[in-house]
């Protein structure tokens, strides 16, 4: 099983309004990602631009439709669609999120949370066995933001993912905006999260704002909008996880509203210039 080898620097989310200006430079990212919906036509401007990217820069693939958590089993076409996309372009990683999104033949445009107990660990570990077994090679499990706890739950979400990767093999993708969104938005601290969170697993980390709103009753409710910035106490928790880490690839991802190239890329830089202190301390 192939291992996803992302190079461990900053990259960003590709967007088809940015090709011109990207390709008219060598840009300083370290790779591009993209949504695999996206691209699962047979050709067209966006295959030929992937195709242009593809040639200078490490490629990242990330799913939101295969609906890992569901009970449901995978749609086995959308997998092939995938496959061929994955065999298509050879991705240096490919990642899905701990969701679900499908429901018999309806499929919602969300990433809806699931409870934390042995079936859905079973079920989530049998779906990431499937993948990975298709598309022969790793995949990558991010972590969700959530909005509410199930009390059927019995299995905390760090140790879910973990047990999720021993058994599987996976690796998993740490959204360090999920994490103080849901600890946010739970009442939690982020920081204790992190700490129990299997950070050996981590082969990618996603960076991106947040829109800030309240719930019924007042309190501070956050939205995984990525639509702005990434705030200060998102890039805080970074700077924790790197510290431990070391470098690990990381994206921006900033998917509405979305600002001209330069700005994008000052928020890649941003994130290498982090990247590389973490990496001089290391050494030191």
């Amino acid at each position: 099983m192939n291992p996803s080898h992302l190079p461990r620097r900053a990259g960003v989310g590709f967007k088809p309004e940015h090709f011109t200006a990207i390709d008219q430079a060598r840009q300083p990212v370290g790779f591009f990602e993209v949504h695999a919906e996206n691209y699962m036509g047979a050709g067209g401007p966006p295959h030929a631009q992937l195709s242009r990217l593809r040639a200078d820069y490490a490629l990242s693939i990330h799913g939101v439709g295969l609906s890992i958590g569901a009970m449901q089993p995978l749609d086995r076409d959308h997998l092939a669609r995938l496959r061929a996309l994955c065999g298509r372009y050879e991705p240096e990683s490919f990642s899905e999120h701990l969701a679900w999104s499908s429901h018999d033949t309806v499929f919602l445009n969300d990433l809806l949370p699931l409870p934390y107990t042995g079936q859905t660990l079973a079920r989530v570990a049998e779906h990431v066995d499937e993948v990975q077994t298709a598309l022969g090679r790793q995949m990558l499990l991010e972590n969700p933001a959530t909005y509410l706890l199930f009390e059927e739950s019995t299995i905390e979400e760090t140790d879910f993912l973990a047990e999720v990767a021993r058994r599987t093999g996976c690796g998993l993708l740490l959204d360090v905006n999920n994490v103080f969104v849901a600890a946010t938005n739970h009442r939690l601290d982020p920081r204790a999260y992190l700490a129990r969170f299997p950070l050996e697993r981590v082969r990618e980390i996603h960076l991106s704002g947040h829109s800030e709103t309240v719930d019924d009753h007042g309190a501070p409710l956050l939205i995984d909008s990525h639509d702005t910035p990434v705030k200060d106490p998102v890039w805080a928790l970074y700077e924790t996880v790197i510290e431990r880490t070391g470098p690990v690839a990381t994206l921006i991802e900033w998917d509405n509203d979305v600002p001209d190239w330069p700005v994008l890329r000052a928020e890649a830089e941003a994130a290498e210039a982090l990247l590389q202190r973490a990496a001089s301390r290391r050494a030191a």
